[in-house]
């Protein structure tokens, strides 16, 4: 199995590597890439997928893990 990880970038998308299957709400997966970004602010027009509106938008969220 490969290595995943999941990347909060500041202000921007979740950075996902690692060759996981993303499925819609019916179950139905949308290609499988080794390394997909995911919109976190609402704004893109191909959600679930990032298209870059975050900038335009000015979302703003930096999470940090505590530890």
């Amino acid at each position: 199995m490969a290595d995943v990880s999941i990347n909060i970038r500041d202000n921007g998308p979740y950075l996902v590597k690692g060759g996981v299957v993303v499925l819609d709400a019916d179950g139905n997966s949308y290609e499988v890439k080794d390394m997909v970004a995911l919109c976190r602010c609402g704004h893109s027009a191909n959600k679930p997928f990032c298209d870059g509106t975050h900038k335009t938008a000015e979302f703003q969220s930096a999470p940090r893990a505590n530890g």
